[in-house]
């Protein structure tokens, strides 16, 4: 019975043994499916994570050694190290754009602009006023002859035309003049200067022909060999300009001449030069294109050392005013004959958020009241009287010296009356410089573009009348823009022209569809599009070939490429003797 039960236990072990070895491996088995499916589980999440963080990155983080496919290779001989390193820098914008929604409504770009940069803005004050020291003509005209035969000139030509147009020309030879140490001069047409009834200029610059005089009268030709020769270059004829190409401070022609420069842009385009010597000097002048926040109030920092209004004109400024304060905020209205409810609408609701906005606690705040539609000024004012006091300027009831006969000069073409309004000419000159008394903000309107160069420099002379040379607090102003949602069906892509100050955000970036939008706007134009948010227009991209720019979609400029078009092209000098000027 021993043995029985011994057996029968040793079968049970052995069959037991024999279980347990045949169920391991089972169990192995789906041990390792286990884990199997667990990783594949977590990989899944894992790259379902990555895809998701690609498409919308943190701004938290960064990844060392990544690069865009328009980033540079390692410099070599051909292309200078500074040059690949600007190059660079730019190629990292569409990560930053990335980082927010497909597109942005237009308050939501104008979030960036915020106030003027008013330390900024005092720098360039400063730089404007040791430039006017040095060069300026009250010290230049007493040189010795060895040293006044040497000196360079920038002039500015302006016609009659459209004022904020022929105001950028000259407004542009300043900031060339300051960027490549230069004296001012101003053109004169048959002895007069552009607007001379209407603008007085500065005494800093040199007219045409004193500089001819005092060339001859210190003998620059005979005893230096220098003579007084003109070197132009032409902004509106791309395949010719060497604003991107040349190194313009080594020029040797004593006088330069900047032309089609008729707006905001063309001084900009010194930025991407590439020599760097012409980007510092831009830069010094601009600012970086990159940062809009941070941006100076050149243009009208420049306005206010070159240009001021005439005794006239002021007169009319003060009959206006009636010996009350200055106005706390200015509307312009670029309607084009147009009556549009919607414009009306828009322009009334953004001029409460310019009072919000900068904490305007008085019971009626006085609102200057600029058009080109006399019918459209009569309906908002009845509606601006309801919480504001309204600053006009009425020319029919004005009897100044200005109305009686000189303003005739500058007569109303029968074309222009569309796009300049019905009123005389002369009234656009102390509008200007009535708006531009505004303490607090500028809101630009229109039937179609917004924020034309006229209402670019109301906002920057204005955001320069109100900022002092000892500010120690940050001066409350703004400039905004006012858009009906007509006006944006197709975002801002009808934004077209380099003259208007939202073109540079017309792009794939801009929403369509957008409501009525009061958005911060940039006192200082941008010319390029490095700023977040900013994308291009395909008009524009093909325009900017042409200068031997390739840009993006989203605006990044192909530093590689640019060099090696300007290395590639011929230079084209063009020049003229001043004695037949």
């Amino acid at each position: 019975m021993e043995s029985d039960s011994a057996r029968s236990s040793g079968r049970s072990w052995i069959l037991s043994g024999t279980m347990m070895r045949s169920t391991a491996p089972r169990r192995r088995r789906l041990s390792v499916l286990g884990l199997l499916l667990c990783c594949s589980i977590l990989t899944f999440y894992t790259l379902l994570l990555l895809s998701l963080t690609a498409i919308v990155p943190s701004p938290e983080l960064s990844f060392p050694g990544t690069s865009l496919q328009t980033s540079f290779p390692v410099p070599s001989q051909e292309i200078p190290p500074d040059y690949v390193q600007i190059a660079n820098s730019t190629a990292e914008k569409p990560r930053r754009k990335m980082q927010r929604a497909p597109c942005a409504t237009v308050e939501e770009m104008g979030e960036a602009f915020g106030h003027v940069s008013w330390k900024e803005s005092l720098r360039v004050r400063r730089l404007i006023r040791d430039h006017f020291a040095l060069h300026g003509a009250s010290r230049v005209r007493e040189l010795p002859p060895e040293q006044f035969c040497k000196q360079g000139f920038v002039i500015g030509k302006a016609s009659q035309a459209g004022f904020g147009n022929e105001v950028y020309k000259i407004l542009t030879a300043a900031a060339l003049s300051i960027m490549l140490n230069r004296s001012l001069i101003i053109g004169q047409t048959r002895g007069k200067y552009p607007f001379q009834n209407y603008i007085s200029y500065t005494d800093h610059s040199f007219t045409l022909d004193e500089v001819k005089h005092l060339w001859r009268k210190n003998d620059c030709v005979g005893e230096y060999g220098r003579h007084l020769v003109m070197r132009t270059d032409d902004f509106e004829k791309p395949t010719e300009t060497n604003v991107l190409c040349s190194n313009w401070r080594k020029w040797k022609q004593p006088i330069i001449w900047f032309k089609g420069t008729t707006d905001a842009v063309a001084a900009q385009f010194f930025l991407k030069n590439i020599h760097s010597q012409m980007r510092k000097a831009a830069s010094t002048l601009f600012g970086k294109p990159g940062y809009l926040q941070s941006r100076p109030n050149t243009f009208g920092e420049l306005m206010r050392a070159v240009i001021s209004p005439s005794e006239n004109v002021q007169r009319a400024v003060n009959w206006t005013l009636r010996g009350g304060p200055d106005p706390h905020i200015a509307l312009h209205m670029r309607m084009l004959m147009n009556k549009s409810p919607k414009a009306v609408k828009s322009a009334l609701s953004c001029i409460q958020k310019s009072l919000f906005t900068n904490h305007l606690q008085v019971p009626r705040p006085r609102v200057v009241l600029v058009s080109d539609t006399p019918s459209l000024i009569k309906e908002i004012t009845t509606k601006l009287k309801e919480f504001s006091e309204v600053v006009h300027f009425d020319y029919n009831l004005f009897n100044g010296k200005i109305s009686k006969g000189k303003g005739k000069e500058l007569r109303q073409s029968e074309l222009r009356v569309k796009d300049w309004g019905s009123a005389p000419r002369w009234v656009a000159f102390v509008d200007f410089f009535l708006a531009s008394q505004a303490k607090h903000a500028v809101v630009s309107g229109a039937q179609r573009r917004v924020g034309t160069t006229y209402a670019q420099l109301i906002a920057a002379l204005a955001a320069a009348n109100q900022l002092g040379d000892n500010d120690t607090t940050t001066p409350k102003f703004s400039f905004f823009s006012s858009f009906q949602s007509n006006l944006l069906r197709d975002g801002l892509r009808n934004q077209v022209g380099w003259g208007h100050v939202w073109n540079r955000f017309a792009g794939p970036l801009s929403c369509p569809s957008q409501p009525n939008q009061c958005a911060l706007t940039p006192v200082l134009a941008p010319a390029w599009w490095d700023g977040n948010l900013q994308s291009p227009i395909p008009r524009d991209i093909r325009r900017l070939e042409q200068y031997g720019v390739k840009l993006s979609s989203f605006g990044i400029v192909d530093e590689k490429r640019l060099y090696s078009f300007c290395k590639s092209r011929k230079t084209i000098v063009k020049t003229i003797q001043v004695t037949q000027v």
